[in-house]
């Protein structure tokens, strides 16, 4: 049991909400690398962290923009922007909690300590009812252990602080519990990333309460975090957490070391705490380095240390955001009169060859996103009013993606949304091949997700650690083959990785496999695996696009 702790506040307004809300992200944003390190499956896409951290950042920067000091309005803004900033399913999960939690105190003043563990609880109640299928042993199943405990408290006559602290207890058993409710947690061995971020957030709220710096260190992660942190000192300061708007690390850094006896792992751990987006693999002989960072040219010093460097790349993001937003300036004042036509269509890609296929074949708009890079129910949302159409389908193309799209009908009142669940670039293609603009919208809808049954999708990728999946035996570095989703194979060879992939697919007793392949994919590569396609079986159409996605050498297609 912790002590008891400190009377301080003995209610809960507007202003400490604040202060709360920044305090909980700022919590999360030193420990986003940590919870993004629990991805059950060893490939490079784990953004639990990150997404929850983008998603807690955007209800505190609205939350800051309110003058009143009721709970009731500060918390009512903090839930609107975290419906507009909530990225990946874990991020819109939390934003349904903040959103019940809004609604347990609308119309109060202030809040005492059961009145703010029953907004807790009404936020459980809210996160359930928005999710069509609640697995337990995931985020949902730690906030309501939390809610359950701070109701509990409360009733006991618990401080405002004390409830917190003793949810923030039971939060973290019923964390450590989640291994036993699913068992790919237990294979893994990890717990639920989404739970281990909802508990960083409460730590923040309840420094906000105590007062107590907040550093990486004082971040209470329970017993059952990663055993390795990335440890940082920063103090929160608040007004410059929430004003700056620029990006942190502006310089997009990517290039490739050759030399002798490179140590990947330990190049990834001197370049940790560098910058951001951090991307280290490779071999002794050659390894790719990509990273967000304020200097490039320290980021070269380092690795040129190492070896020869080649390929070198620097992009200015700033600049291409100042640039995009000047074209979609343009673009959205080009004919402000023109006429709306009855049907557009929004669609996700993750390259952009894979963009120019949606745009071909008739997607009025394209939000680059995808692994990693889980667009916000406020980017569909922008992307769905810049259509000139009454009704918009959107196609999410990612199963993370799903629900934050599903959002995008509660932000937009003026065009009428629609979601294809669609859960891969094979199948939202293969939904916008059955679209018919000439048809109605709920012949479209049954058409398009009838669509998305008739194919079969594939990904080749590569391992970022050492795991057990299954049968397979998988090595940091190894690459790895998924078919809807599951790793079915793995290996050293990319040619002999995609052959068994599509091996699994059952390519030969289809008529059609379609190949994107990525930014990192020899043509050598993707020619050799052409000519073996129609080797082995001739009658099989093969359309090959360059869809130039990072991450992923391969997306198949197979229908």
């Amino acid at each position: 049991m912790r002590p008891a702790a400190t009377k301080m506040a003995s209610v809960l307004d507007g202003q400490l909400w604040k202060q709360m809300m920044v305090s909980g992200a700022k919590a999360l944003e030193l420990k986003k690398h940590d919870v993004d390190a629990l991805n059950v499956f060893p490939v490079p896409d784990g953004d639990t962290g990150t997404n929850m951290f983008l998603t807690i950042q955007s209800a505190a920067r609205d939350a800051e923009k309110i003058s009143s000091q009721s709970i009731g309005e500060v918390a009512a803004a903090a839930s609107m922007g975290s419906l507009m900033g909530a990225r990946g399913n874990s991020g819109v999960i939390l934003s349904q909690l903040l959103r019940g939690i809004a609604k347990g105190l609308e119309g109060l003043q202030t809040a005492n300590s059961l009145q703010v563990a029953q907004a807790l609880q009404a936020g459980v109640d809210t996160a359930y009812k928005a999710v069509m299928k609640p697995v337990e042993g995931t985020i949902l199943t730690v906030s309501k252990e939390t809610a359950r405990a701070a109701l509990a408290a409360a009733k006991s006559g618990g401080s405002l602080l004390e409830t917190l602290q003793e949810a923030q207890e039971k939060g973290f058993k019923s964390l450590a519990k989640t291994p036993d409710m699913l068992p790919v947690l237990k294979q893994a061995g990890v717990v639920d990333a989404g739970g281990q971020g909802f508990l960083v957030i409460l730590g923040g709220w309840i420094s906000a309460l105590t007062g107590e710096t907040l550093t990486s260190d004082t971040i209470s992660d329970g017993e059952s975090s990663p055993e390795q942190h990335i440890h940082k000192s920063v103090e929160l300061k608040q007004e410059e957490f929430l004003q700056v708007e620029s990006l942190d690390y502006p310089y997009c850094t990517e290039f490739l070391v050759k030399g002798t006896d490179l140590r990947v792992e330990q190049m990834k751990q001197d370049l940790l705490d560098r910058g951001d987006c951090l991307l280290v693999v490779g071999t002794p002989e050659v390894v790719k380095i990509h990273v967000h960072v304020k200097n490039p040219g320290k980021i070269l010093d380092y690795a040129i240390q190492w070896g020869s460097l080649h390929e070198v790349q620097i992009h200015n993001m700033l600049e291409q955001n100042e640039n995009m937003a000047h074209a979609m300036k343009e673009k959205t004042s080009e004919n402000p009169s023109q006429p709306l036509k009855e049907f557009g269509v929004v669609a996700v890609a993750m390259g952009q060859g894979i963009a120019d296929v949606f745009i071909s074949l008739g997607a009025d708009e394209v939000v680059f996103g995808g692994q990693t890079m889980n667009p916000s129910t406020e980017d569909l949302a922008a992307a769905v009013r810049k259509v000139p159409a009454k009704q918009v389908f959107i196609l999410p193309n990612n199963g993370n993606i799903v629900m934050a799209a599903r959002q995008v009908k509660d932000v937009v009142s003026e065009r009428q949304v629609h979601v294809i669940p669609s859960k891969s670039i094979p199948q939202g293609i293969s939904a916008l091949l059955s679209f018919n603009s000439e048809g109605d919208a709920e012949g479209n809808i049954q058409t398009m997700e009838r669509g998305l049954s008739g194919v079969c999708s594939g990904e080749v990728t590569y391992a970022v650690r050492d795991s057990q999946y299954g049968d397979l035996t998988i090595s940091d570095g190894d690459l790895l083959g998924l078919v809807e989703d599951v790793i079915v194979t793995t290996g050293k060879s990319l040619h002999e990785v995609a052959q068994s992939t599509l091996d699994k697919m059952e390519w030969k007793t289809h008529d059609l496999v379609t190949i994107f392949y990525g930014e990192d994919t020899k043509l050598e590569e993707v020619e050799r695996l052409q000519d073996w396609l129609r080797e082995e079986n001739p009658s099989v159409e093969v359309e090959v696009h360059p869809g130039r996605q990072p991450l992923y050498y391969y997306i198949f297609g197979v229908e």
